[in-house]
This record gives structure tokens, sequence and C-alpha cells, in this order.
């Protein structure tokens, strides 16, 4: 029989689109995710009555913590931030007693290190009864952090402000006395993994055995010591020689291929294989010139390497409906997405998606609000095992939904699901809100 021929590697990159729609607007509240462990700090705070309170600054000690949903993120991920106050320096600057859920609560989140500025951060309309003069309750305020640079980045409390919504609209804005707050949680960002461009070329794609094949290359780390290898599958063949990288990437080598269980080359630096510093499978058949016995017939055969696709069980979803002035999150599944990697080669794939504002009538519900948690599960027999992207905000930077590893041999079939959750504020307009989720495999 034949060797089985392996065209070259490709990449190919998919998108679709997936509207979501919300039928009704309600309050914006932060999706449920497995908060890193925090520091509680106190710090010193100016709290500015209304002027209708007749009363003079309160200067008094907040105490806080930040929480975040993912410490260790890459450059160009975005994480949910929280800003808890534990215990406010304000409290309740008239005789008034204060009924439940009238309080608004908004503020800032302080970066420094690595990535300086500020995150906006609010909070739901949500809040216990206060009794007059009585202290104001703990509360709660989140928002999204786009990752822009690496290395080690402190997340500080910063100033806040309480608003509230009881027969006039009054706000005590609370600032911190001496910026910047002690430093409640630490995120490390790492930079993203760089995408492998070493190519790999061959001369001819047959020969009988002994012949020798000339071999280039282009990309790799310059000066690098290259290995040059025939491949029966994912295995090595006894075809081999070395090269030098020269000064730009590029290398020249000629492979002498005997062995007759030959069918692709690859090249890679170092002395073992790693797809990420590897480029290959370049398709290559030995020529069996071996003679056919007398009243024998030689069979040949083929596998022919396909294509990287999605396919998606649908183009709309309807996410729960929500009541004006109590909000709370509007729910939905992500339509089933299937994944078919038939390329045959090393790459693993991976599928993001990132979605617009949801606009209507009230204006729009922004992209962070539209959160996902991922599931993935791989068809009985694949090469490769798929992995579900983290559980957290999709936005219009975008996230992982799910992908699967490069290795020696990949491929197989996936389906994707996920959860999805959009948080909307309390008193949006009610009306129909759209958006448009995509999602892209590469």
């Amino acid at each position: 029989m034949a060797p089985v021929r392996r065209p070259r590697e490709r990449r190919r990159r998919c998108t679709a689109a997936l509207a979501l729609a919300l039928g009704t607007t309600a309050a914006l509240a932060a999706p449920g995710h497995a908060a890193t462990a925090a520091q509680s700090v106190d710090f010193p705070t100016h709290c500015v009555p209304p002027p209708i309170a007749g009363i003079p600054p309160i200067d008094g000690t907040t105490t806080a913590e930040i929480t975040v949903d993912n410490a260790a993120p890459k450059v160009g991920d975005t994480i949910a931030v929280t800003y808890t106050v534990t215990k406010p320096a304000a409290s309740n600057p008239v005789d008034l007693a204060l009924p439940a859920d009238i309080m608004t609560p908004s503020g800032k989140v302080v970066a420094s290190g690595a990535q300086n500025g500020d995150t906006a951060v609010v909070g739901p309309k949500k809040n216990p009864p206060v009794p007059g003069k009585g202290a104001f309750p703990a509360f709660s305020m989140s928002g999204t952090l786009k990752i822009e640079k690496a290395g080690s980045i402190t997340l500080s409390p910063g100033d806040y402000n309480i608003h509230t919504s009881y027969i006039m609209e009054l706000d005590t804005p609370c600032t911190v006395t001496n910026p910047p707050a002690p430093g409640s949680v630490t995120v490390v960002a790492t930079e993203q993994p760089g995408a492998n461009e070493r190519t790999l070329a061959l001369a001819t794609a047959t020969g009988k055995p002994g012949d020798t094949v000339a071999v280039t290359g282009a990309k790799f780390s310059p000066n690098a010591d290259i290995t040059v290898v025939g491949r029966s599958g994912a295995a090595e063949t006894a075809d081999r020689t070395t090269a030098k990288a020269d000064a730009a990437g590029g290398f020249s080598a000629s492979l002498t291929v005997n062995d007759k269980a030959t069918t692709g080359i690859v090249a890679y630096e170092g002395a073992a294989w790693d797809p990420a510093k590897g480029a290959g499978p370049a398709a290559y058949t030995v020529i069996d010139d071996t003679p056919t016995p007398p009243n024998s017939q030689k069979l040949a055969t083929s596998v022919t390497a396909g294509q990287l696709s999605m396919t998606q069980a649908g183009d709309s979803v309807q996410l729960s409906a929500v009541d004006f002035g109590k909000g709370g999150a509007a729910a939905g599944d992500l339509r089933t997405v299937t994944v078919q990697d038939f390329r045959g080669g090393p790459a693993g794939w991976s599928l993001t998606g990132k979605v617009t504002d949801f606009t209507g009538p009230g204006g729009k519900i922004g992209a962070g609000a539209l959160s996902w948690t991922p599931a993935c599960a791989t068809k009985a027999g694949s090469p490769s095992t798929c992995a579900a992207g983290s559980a957290g905000g999709v936005g219009s930077a975008g996230a992982t939904l799910a992908s699967t590893p490069n290795g020696a041999l990949t491929g197989g079939e996936f389906t994707v699901d996920a959860k999805l959750s959009l948080n909307v504020p309390a008193f949006t307009a009610p009306g129909a809100y759209n958006g448009v989720l995509t999602l892209t495999l590469t």
C-alpha cells in the first residue's frame, strides 16, 4: 500500500455572527464569578453630605476590598472588577429614614504598577432600609478592566459616591484623603503567546527511496539549530538531517529519504519536536519501486487533509425578559457551535467571540454587560481534546469560547455551548435591545 499523502498545513479563519435580543429591559447586576482572594483595607475618607443636610463634611474611615474574576490574565483580556465597601465612612445625613432600594453607589478602582488608570464601577440600586442618621449599609460596585500591559498590576479602592433617590435626588461623594488607598489585590498579567509564523517548503513532493529533497524554511529564530526529519503520521521516521538558520531566520537543507513510511517532512528548532517552534508537515510521497511479485497487484490509497470549519445551530438567541425597575440578568443559551478540524497537522485552534453594544429605545446597554459560561465536548476518537474558555465577560474586546492545543497530530469534531447572561440596569427604558455576537475560528 502506498504511503498516505498529507498536504501542507493550512490555517483558516472562519467567522459567524449570532444576534442576541432582549425582550424587555431591567437592572444590571454582575454575574457570579469565582473571585480571587483579596485583602480588606482601611483608608481615610472625606465625605461631603448634601447641602440640605446642613452638616459639615465627615472625615472617617472606609473599609473596602477589590476582587477580580481572573488574577492571571493575558494582555488583551478583559477582567471583571468588583469594589465592595463593607463599612462606608458616611451615614444617612438626615433624620428621615430611607426606604429600601433607593441607593445607587458608583466609584472608581485605581490601577498602579505595570498599568495605571482608573476603572469606573457602579452598583445596583439596592439597599436595606436605613434609619434616620443611621450608618449606610455595605454595597458593591462592578466594572471591567482591559489588560493592556504585562506585569504586576495593583488595584486599590478609589473615590466613591452614594446617590439616593427618595423625595429628592441627593449625592454624598467620598474621596480618598491621601490617595492612593492601600492595594487590595494584585493582578499578574502576561503577554499573549505570539503566532508561529515559521514556514517550510520542499523542492519536490515525491521521490524514490534514496532520493534527496531540497528543504527550505523561513521565519525561524535567527541562528537557531534546525532539525529536519521525515514523519509518518505522528511518528518520526529514520530520515533526518540538521541545518543552521541564518541571521534572518531562513535555512536550506538536503534530506535523503530512504524510509518508505515517510509521508511528510517537518522542521523544528532544537532536538525535539515542538509545534510552537516548528513548521510542517509538508507532504512527501516515497515512490515504492519494489518489483511486483508474479501474479500480484499493488494496491495504493491516500488520505486527503481537509479544512478547519464551524457551523452553528441557528443565528439568533432570545434572552429572557427582565422587569423595569427591578433589574437582573437576562439569560439564554448560545446556539450550539460545531467545530470540525480535518487538517491532520500539528496546529490546534481557538474559537473566540466579541459582542457589540445592545441598542434599543433607551439608548444602549454596553457590550461589557454580556458574560458567558462556556462548555465544550469532544467527539470520541478525536486526536485533540477541546477545552472550554473561562467564564466571564465577553465585551467588545472579546474572549475565548473554546480551544484545542497544538500537538504532534491534531484534529477531530467538537461541540461548543455557553450559558449567556446580560446584566441590564434597573431603569433602562422598556423595549427591545439587540446586539450581535461574532464568533471567530482560527
